[in-house]
C-alpha cells in the first residue's frame, strides 16, 4: 500500500513539472483577443494559408516583416484584413491581393537585422470599426524598460505547434536593450534598430512573425522572423524598431502612391 501510495505521489508530482515546462494559454502564454478588438491586424497569406502577422499603417500599406516571403516562389501572396477567426464567415472580412511586397533593401535570410517588409495593397483597404490603420512611432527613442506592451496574431500556441483559428494576444513587458545584450542572452546580436521584450514562457511565437509591439496604441516593434525558440527566458523576444525606418518606409509609400 505504502508502494502505490508514494507511485501515486511520484506520478502527481511528475504531471505538475509537466505542466509547469509546458506554457499554457494562447500564442505561448496568452489569451484569445476580444473580438475585432485590434482593426489593424492583417493575415499574410501565401495560396491561401497564413504565413505571418502584419498590420495596417495607411488605406493601402501592410507592414510585416521581410523574412515572410523568403520561401514563397510563386506563390500568390494576399492581405486578410477584418478578421477575428481565419477560417469563419465574417462580414468584416476582405482579401487583399497584394500589388508590390518591398522588403528593406538590406534584409537577407542569414540575418534579422533590417527585418521589414511593406505590402502595397492592389485597392485602398475599405475602412470602418473593423479595419483601421496603426498609428506607428516616428521619433527615434527607446520604450522604457518594463513598459507594457502588447503583441498579437495567429501564431503557434504551444511547443506542439497548434495554430489558433481565432487572434491571440498578451502583454509583455519591454526588456532593455543592454540586458538583452548580456552573454547570457542575446550576447551583444541586438542592435539600435532592435528591441526586446521578456520571454518567459509569455512570448510571441513561429506565424506571429509580422505583427505589431503596441506600446501605448502605437506600433513600437515588428515581430522578427528568426528562428529563436519561443518562450525560452534566455531567449527574450526580438523586434524591429519602426522608428528606425520612418525615412524608408515614407519613401517606399510615397512612391508607390505616385505610381
Amino acid at each position: 500500500m505504502a508502494d502505490r501510495s508514494l507511485h501515486l505521489a511520484a506520478l502527481i508530482l511528475l504531471g505538475a513539472a509537466v505542466c509547469a515546462a509546458q506554457p499554457r494559454g494562447r500564442i505561448l502564454g496568452g489569451k484569445e483577443a476580444m473580438s475585432h478588438s485590434r482593426p489593424y491586424m492583417a493575415s499574410v497569406q501565401v495560396n491561401g494559408k497564413h504565413v505571418c502577422g502584419g498590420f495596417l499603417v495607411a488605406d493601402q500599406w501592410v507592414m510585416s516583416a521581410a523574412h515572410c516571403l523568403e520561401d514563397v516562389a510563386d506563390g500568390k501572396v494576399q492581405v486578410l484584413l477584418g478578421a477575428h477567426s481565419l477560417s469563419q464567415p465574417e462580414p468584416s472580412k476582405r482579401l487583399y491581393d497584394v500589388l508590390r511586397a518591398v522588403p528593406h533593401p538590406d534584409s537577407r535570410p542569414d540575418t534579422i537585422d533590417h527585418d521589414l517588409l511593406l505590402l502595397q495593397l492592389s485597392e485602398k483597404a475599405v475602412l470602418g470599426p473593423y479595419v483601421q490603420p496603426l498609428p506607428w512611432q516616428r521619433e527615434d527613442r527607446d520604450v522604457a524598460a518594463g513598459t507594457l506592451c502588447d503583441v498579437a496574431g495567429w501564431g503557434v500556441v504551444n511547443h506542439a505547434g497548434r495554430r489558433p483559428d481565432r487572434l491571440h494576444h498578451l502583454l509583455l513587458p519591454v526588456l532593455d536593450r543592454a540586458t538583452c545584450n548580456l552573454r547570457k542572452y542575446h550576447d551583444g546580436t541586438i542592435t539600435e534598430s532592435m528591441m526586446c521584450a521578456e520571454s518567459r514562457h509569455r512570448d510571441s511565437c513561429k506565424g506571429d512573425s509580422g505583427g505589431p509591439l503596441v506600446c501605448g496604441g502605437v506600433a513600437e516593434g515588428v515581430v522578427t522572423s528568426g528562428s529563436r525558440v519561443c518562450g525560452n527566458h534566455k531567449k527574450p523576444g526580438i523586434y524591429t524598431r519602426v522608428a528606425s525606418y520612418v525615412a524608408w518606409i515614407d519613401g517606399v509609400m510615397a512612391e508607390g502612391s505616385a505610381a
